[in-house]
């Protein structure tokens, strides 16, 4: 699996988190991994140990968010566009790895997909705030 296929699973499956209660999550990361053809022990171990780091974060991660966005609440903000931001988020903020300009890049190329027509540059906006 490479990065952005990665990027794109942990998107569906922290996306799951907003129709589960947290007591649920555990079982339907398991089931999204069942789901997935083969998918290998080192990627399943890859997508577990981000979710893991960044579940946690996510009241830090919201409450970023509720900075930048201006009088809107959290509540407000589409589901998939939440989502996608606070990967995004996690990745500029707490992952070494990622440099900011891709974790700000590839959250636009995941909202194009996943995201309603506005939700690219919606979500670019927020970003270019963040930073």
């Amino acid at each position: 699996m490479n990065r952005r296929e990665c990027r794109e699973h942990l998107f569906r499956m922290l996306f799951r988190r907003e129709f589960h209660e947290q007591t649920e999550l555990n079982e339907q990361i398991q089931m999204y991994f069942e789901q997935l053809e083969e998918p290998s022990e080192k990627d399943m171990t890859y997508l577990k140990d981000k979710m893991d780091k960044i579940l946690p974060l996510i009241t830090d991660i919201d409450g970023m968010i509720e900075r930048v966005t201006e009088g809107w609440k959290i509540n407000r903000i589409g589901k998939v566009d939440l989502t996608i931001l606070r990967l995004a988020i996690y990745e500029m903020k707490y992952d070494e790895d990622v440099p900011t300009k891709v974790a700000i890049n590839e959250a636009v190329e995941i909202a194009k997909i996943f995201g309603e027509d506005n939700s690219a540059a919606f979500i670019n906006g927020i970003l270019a705030k963040l930073v």
